[in-house]
């Protein structure tokens, strides 16, 4: 597995990064063991990095991890945590309650503490800001972050799903250095590109992580704005590019996000074992600059300018 120096952290990343959102399945006993098994599978493949969220699986995905690590402690030292914060779902606490954003010192110190308890673990190796909170008082953000410092709780800080305006602001506030971006990045949503996000990645080094990062390939993305041509002119090169490397179109699709010299980190989001290691083909694939071209020719239907 190649790895990533993000910020400060002690240890080097996986440069694949393990994403927890659905080791929980159904619930079941079955799905909770199966999501074990496949934390289990993602270490012995090389990953050391591990996503997790306070709302993924209504907390029972950090609880299940934690589950894991009381019965393997050794492996906490190997193993970088991130975890996030700030979405409140509809009808929380209190039926009737509005879905919103909440980036609020007693809230976020509160659903930290809660991370902690489900996880089995004394600190978090990296803490993001889940989606921006339009309401969001960056010294109040700024305070939250040493307090959680201070306490050990958290050893490092980054953002998600924030815009480079938004990230500027948050670290004008705070002497905590933002490590990490974490947003979407596939064929699909390709802004990040565009909006100077992977720019301020670069110049920062701010760590950029890629969810649903095979998008359109294996699943349709959200907001998915392609038509059944455009879907057919981009699996045709993606079937092409497929053959060429000898491997899935998936991988490509990593590939792709890979090349980019922000060096972008994908989540990958599957619990099967043998889609867990095969995830790896994409680091050694020798991907050429005319292929990344070719593709995002494909995607837009058109040459670029």
């Amino acid at each position: 597995m190649k790895t990533i120096q993000i910020g400060n952290i002690n240890s080097p990343s996986s440069r694949l990064i393990y994403g927890c959102m659905r080791i929980n399945g159904d619930n079941s006993a079955t799905a909770i063991q199966q999501g074990k098994n496949a934390i289990r599978s993602a270490i012995d493949a090389g990953y050391n990095h591990f996503d997790h969220a306070d709302i993924y699986g209504g907390g029972e995905c950090e609880r299940i991890f934690g589950q894991v690590l009381k019965e393997s402690p050794e492996l906490r030292q190997q193993l970088i945590i991130t975890s996030k914060a700030g979405i409140r779902f509809a009808n929380t606490p209190s039926i009737g309650d509005v879905g919103r954003y909440d980036f609020s010192k007693d809230y976020l110190i509160n659903q930290v503490e809660g991370s902690l308890e489900r996880l089995n673990v004394e600190a978090l190796d990296l803490f993001l800001l889940h989606r921006p909170d339009y309401l969001f008082d960056p010294n109040e953000v700024a305070e939250t972050f040493e307090q959680l410092k201070r306490q050990g709780k958290v050893k490092n800080f980054g953002v998600s799903n924030f815009s480079p305006s938004q990230v500027s602001l948050l670290q004008s506030a705070t002497t905590e250095k933002l490590m990490a971006n974490q947003v979407e990045i596939n064929i699909h949503n390709i802004s990040s590109f565009t909006d100077g996000t992977l720019d301020q990645c670069l110049q920062h080094n701010i760590t950029p992580m890629a969810w649903c990062p095979i998008a359109t390939v294996v699943y349709e993305a959200w907001g998915n704005t392609f038509s059944d041509e455009d879907h057919a002119r981009i699996h045709r090169e993606f079937a092409r590019q497929a053959q060429i490397y000898d491997c899935e179109k998936w991988i490509i699709a990593f590939a792709w996000l890979l090349k980019h010299p922000a060096n972008i980190c994908p989540i990958v989001g599957t619990t099967n074992p043998q889609r867990i290691l095969a995830a790896k083909q994409a680091l050694e694939l020798n991907y050429s600059r005319e292929d990344w071209y070719r593709l995002l020719e494909a995607r837009n239907g058109q040459p670029v300018p």
